[in-house]
């Protein structure tokens, strides 16, 4: 447990925290939205600072990142709680929980920065959302920063611009879920587009390497209207940013059944017209990299298995330069 960064004090012993745009106020004794900032006497706590729920080696497709150093290795790492909460969500048991330091255990920054020398150049701050172990993420960053760790988000989006701004100094790379229009956010995540889209144009900018993850979920935003007026709003950052259009399979309080191949290979054709790069989650096409101009087949991809073509380092022989690293 650490005090909180980015909250102010009230009267009476009431906090408000000014980490993301829920900006919960707390009386002593209440946690927020994220199930890990507790308001005790006055003062906002990180309940998850240094608690960590999952440790792996990842390939880093799986984040997913397509265009950012393609077939390598990735130390990835969680904690409890998020920012949202929706009612789909794929990793509910770590998500939707707080902190538990007797179920699963505590590590330092400094400990991760040592795992991740022994296994990769990179560490993924993922299967929870990463930005609400502010605390403990920024010390973690700063100092991989300093060893030359290139620093990955798998992250919701959902921030405010102050935090945002100290924290996007460290980051190098991000896969930003979008999860569909602002009725959708609001019905079923307990959250709004906005903020997301603001961190997607922000990040990009900056020149953070970016990428955009969309959830089919079945029935739910599968309307070809409502996803081209999405893309429309991303491409407007950038139509280079790599589209991932991810399957959905059933979880937490969703049982509608996963989402139809022919949604998905509708949702493709639909994301081409907006997008340079696009690509499918969850099923086995429309995974490779292609050029977009003269269609040559530079990386193939089956599951985590990644084949690298005639040593593609991010420019095709007709010349084209993708967007990314490799």
């Amino acid at each position: 447990m650490k005090e909180a960064l980015f909250y102010e004090k009230l009267n009476d012993n009431v906090v408000k925290c000014i980490l993301c745009p829920h900006f919960c106020v707390l009386k002593s004794g209440d946690c927020g939205f994220c199930l890990n900032r507790k308001n005790i006497d006055g003062k906002l706590y990180s309940l998850n600072y240094g608690v960590v729920s999952s440790v792996n080696i990842d390939p880093i497709e799986k984040k997913p990142l397509y265009h950012f150093y393609p077939g390598s290795q990735i130390f990835s790492v969680g904690t409890f709680g998020c920012s949202l909460n929706c009612q789909f969500c794929q990793n509910y048991t770590i998500a939707r929980n707080k902190a538990s330091k007797e179920k699963y255990g505590e590590i330092t920054p400094s400990k991760i920065i040592e795992l991740a020398k022994t296994y990769s150049d990179m560490i993924a701050y993922t299967y929870n959302e990463p930005y609400i172990w502010y605390e403990f993420l920024i010390e973690t960053v700063e100092l991989a920063r300093k060893e030359s760790i290139k620093n990955v988000l798998v992250t919701n989006g959902y921030y405010n611009k102050e935090p945002w701004e100290k924290l996007s100094y460290y980051i190098d790379a991000m896969n930003i879920d979008l999860k569909g229009d602002s009725e959708f956010y609001k019905r079923l995540c307990s959250g709004d587009i906005d903020p997301v889209l603001q961190t997607i144009e922000s990040a990009f900018n900056k020149g953070i390497h970016v990428e955009v993850t969309y959830l089919v979920l079945t029935a739910e935003n599968e309307d070809p209207y409502i996803f081209s007026e999405i893309l429309k709003r991303v491409s407007v950052i950038s139509r280079l940013i790599p589209f991932h259009i991810s399957r959905y399979f059933p979880s937490y309080k969703f049982d509608a059944p996963p989402t139809n191949i022919k949604k998905m290979e509708e949702f493709y054709l639909i994301a081409s017209k907006e997008m340079e790069y696009v690509y499918l989650g969850n099923v086995l096409e429309h995974n490779n990299t292609v050029c977009p101009k003269c269609g040559k087949l530079l990386i193939e991809r089956r599951g985590y298995h990644v084949k690298i073509i005639d040593n593609f380092k991010g420019r095709c022989s007709c010349g084209y330069k993708f967007y990314g690293m490799f």
